[in-house]
């Protein structure tokens, strides 16, 4: 895939030249440092060292009071306590989170889950009924309920209280709950408002351990959760959440919970665990059960008290991730094969595909799947409940969420923001659907949305490129949103020693005029990719052909040795 390369701006030359001196690193890191905001001796010192004991303080979210207060009479009193949580990584882990703390010295608690199927996504009318029933007086809804305005006065009526714990942006009004922790409501005045669903949840909890006088040494082991959620739900990885994701990682890495470490063991990592790791390896293990059967088995391996229980569910979350990852591929090859289909006749600037019998559960990834072969706006629909359902999702800086919403005459409900969105309609209603969403993206659709961009830090020379510069690029980490890892670009180079591995990789040194640094550079499936309608990357490198390369920095240990070598990003020819 083409990318359009977009280097940022230098930042300003005498805050960078401040900072390489304060902190004495070099002025090329100082840049990357000042363009993420990192530009003071005291933010370098908060950002390279990040300490538990600058988490805010949780009682500076509105309603916090209200919220212990309410869970403190209910385990005074004896109350049934219901932990509801939406079926996805974020909603599964603050279950496992609040559960797991509340059962450490309480035992009138269970957890409940929604049936994306047969409830939804949120709090349905079911999960409330089954609380009144089971005569449950207090819920506690993570990762979702910021706009139940209706099932919450649906369980007042039925004398059930509920506590929110969302992160979602709130509608014009809130829910009339007993208490509503969201730092993004208007009305709030937490310092952060980036925390995952639950990091909200984690906030009740460490409030609660503050206000009751629990030791909150108590509240780290609960971090290997959070880390999780943080990273599987793209959240930014920045000021509080950076915190919590370190000392999660660290968790993680050094004494994962049962049910995290038979999640590493599943997935086969013999490494220190990355973000990257939880991202493509751990969180698709937990969001399977929630996209084929039921996110329930999830919880119940996060909360799994020793190893033998947690790998004897870790082996039946893995059984339904392989079928997840056998509907995912099925049904991609089959949406790629109608976009040719479609593109023989017409070049279209959007794709809409739908066929009634693909599984609802992954179309998501599908839209996804399908954006990395053919760029543009892409959304995937199936039918469930005799109505077309579906999963939109975006390319750089094109709102979907906007186009979406100028076809809601054709539409029944849809929601989401820019990058990524649902919607539902009727059957009868797709064709013309497909027709106004083409219409709708070839008018607002710009020449630079069509191809993906590659955002650079900055231009280096090879010889900049050492173990003391990588060290300091080591402790910028963990990297996410709002932190990628740096990715720079070296121009006017040449290949030398091109070898094929695997029959689908390129490795190969890099020589640059003027500099003696010749690093080895990993490509990863350009073996036989064609560059031109005769030239295969292969060639070209071989050829000694001039070019412009973008990579990222990463140490590679083979037979206890270790060395630098460059990731390639992309490779573009003069």
């Amino acid at each position: 895939m083409e990318y359009n390369w977009k280097i940022r701006k230098k930042a300003n030359e005498e805050r960078v030249e401040a900072l390489s001196s304060e902190i004495n690193v070099n002025p090329t890191l100082a840049n990357i440092l000042v363009n993420r905001g990192v530009d003071t001796f005291q933010k370098a010192k908060d950002f390279f060292r990040p300490d538990l004991d600058k988490l805010h303080d949780p009682f500076l979210m509105k309603d916090m009071d209200k919220a212990v207060n309410r869970l403190k009479s209910a385990i005074e009193n004896e109350e049934k306590i219901m932990v509801y949580g939406d079926y996805d990584v974020d909603g599964t882990t603050s279950v496992a989170l609040f559960y797991g703390f509340l059962k450490q010295f309480y035992d009138q608690v269970s957890f409940y889950i929604p049936d994306r199927y047969k409830e939804g996504y949120g709090i349905s009318d079911k999960g409330i009924q089954f609380a009144a029933d089971n005569n449950f007086k207090l819920i506690v809804a993570l990762d979702c309920g910021i706009k139940a305005i209706e099932k919450v006065a649906f369980a007042t009526e039925l004398g059930v209280d509920f506590i929110i714990c969302d992160h979602h942006t709130p509608g014009e009004e809130i829910p009339k709950a007993i208490a509503v922790l969201d730092p993004k409501r208007k009305d709030c005045s937490y310092p952060y408002k980036e925390l995952s669903g639950c990091g909200v949840g984690f906030k009740l909890i460490q409030a609660y351990s503050e206000f009751t006088g629990m030791d909150p040494a108590g509240l780290i082991g609960f971090l290997d959760l959070l880390a999780i959620s943080i990273a599987a739900d793209i959240v930014p990885i920045t000021g509080e959440n950076r915190i919590l994701t370190f000392y999660g990682l660290e968790r993680i890495n050094n004494n994962p919970r049962p049910g995290i470490r038979a999640l590493i063991l599943a997935s086969k990592i013999e490494k220190e665990i990355e973000i990257s790791d939880i991202v493509f390896k751990i969180g698709p293990r937990i969001n399977a059960s929630g996209r084929i059967e039921h996110a329930k088995a999830s919880v119940e391996l996060l909360i799994a008290k020793d190893l033998e229980d947690a790998l004897r569910r870790a082996a039946l979350v893995e059984d339904v991730n392989a079928t997840r990852k056998n509907f995912d591929e099925n049904i991609t090859k089959e949406a790629l094969s109608m976009i040719r289909k479609m593109d023989e006749t017409k070049q279209f600037k959007s794709t809409v595909l739908f066929k009634e019998d693909w599984h609802k559960g992954v179309i998501g990834i599908v839209a996804s799947r399908c954006i990395e072969e053919f760029y543009r706006p892409t959304i995937i629909l199936t039918e469930s409940n005799n109505k077309a359902t579906g999963s939109a999702r975006s390319v750089y800086d094109f709102d979907i969420y906007e186009a979406i919403s100028e076809c809601s005459d054709l539409l029944e409900q849809f929601g989401g923001h820019k990058y990524a969105a649902g919607l539902t309609l009727s059957v009868d209603n797709v064709v013309a659907f497909q027709e106004k969403f083409e219409q709708v993206v070839c008018s607002r659709i710009e020449t630079i949305h069509m191809m993906p961009v590659m955002e650079i830090d900055d231009e280096i020379l090879l010889d900049q490129i050492n173990y003391k510069f990588y060290n300091i690029l080591k402790q910028m980490a963990p990297f996410g949103p709002g932190n990628p890892e740096p990715i720079f670009c070296a121009n006017d180079v040449y290949a030398e020693n091109v070898k094929v591995l695997k029959d689908k990789h390129l490795r190969f040194n890099i020589v640059q005029d003027g500099q003696q640094t010749q690093p080895t550079c990993i490509a990863f499936g350009l073996a036989d990719k064609l560059k031109y309608e005769d030239d295969t990357y292969f060639k070209m490198l071989n050829g000694k052909m001039r070019f412009n390369i973008a990579f990222d920095i990463r140490e590679n240990t083979f037979r206890n040795t270790s060395s630098l070598q460059l990731y390639v990003k992309d490779i573009k020819f003069d």
